[in-house]
């Protein structure tokens, strides 16, 4: 099952089960990909964004709540912290298991092994390569760290 059919899915049983957080988390989700899917028309792509590119905004999606939790919860606003937690869960729930360090550490060896990167210079393939075949799996972040010190 596709992303979008499985966030479809989600939201009708959220309106089932009258979730009002996961449904309000899942318009969310669904506006946001339809954003995308609107500039990506504009640029000659009639299908829209692919399940890869929704990985990646859900993953954008759970840093920024991260984000906001944290202020809140240093604001003593526990209440709106807790709700954005709820909403991390919600958003987690659409992404596939993350690798712990020790296996995007693995994989990056890999990589740079296949590609035969030598340098910095090479950083910006493997963090493709990262991109494509690991979205929503890996930190980026972290991952672009754990490259540039392998790399150097």
């Amino acid at each position: 099952m596709d992303k979008r059919t499985e966030i479809s899915t989600a939201m009708k049983k959220a309106l089932k089960n009258k979730d009002k957080i996961a449904l309000a988390t899942i318009r969310l989700i669904m506006a946001a990909f339809k954003d995308r899917d609107i500039a990506e028309r504009e640029n000659g792509q009639a299908d829209g964004v692919n399940d890869a590119t929704i990985l990646l905004m859900l993953q954008s999606m759970v840093k920024q709540r991260q984000e906001s939790s944290q202020t809140y919860s240093e604001a003593g606003r526990d209440d709106l912290a807790e709700r954005e937690e709820t909403e991390i869960d919600v958003i987690r729930s659409f992404m596939p298991k993350q690798l712990s360090d020790d296996e995007v550490s693995e994989i990056i060896d890999g990589i740079i092994a296949d590609l035969g990167a030598d340098s910095i210079k090479d950083m910006g393939k493997i963090m493709g390569v990262l991109r494509a075949d690991y979205a929503g799996q890996i930190d980026m972040g972290k991952a672009g760290g754990a490259t540039k010190a392998k790399l150097a």
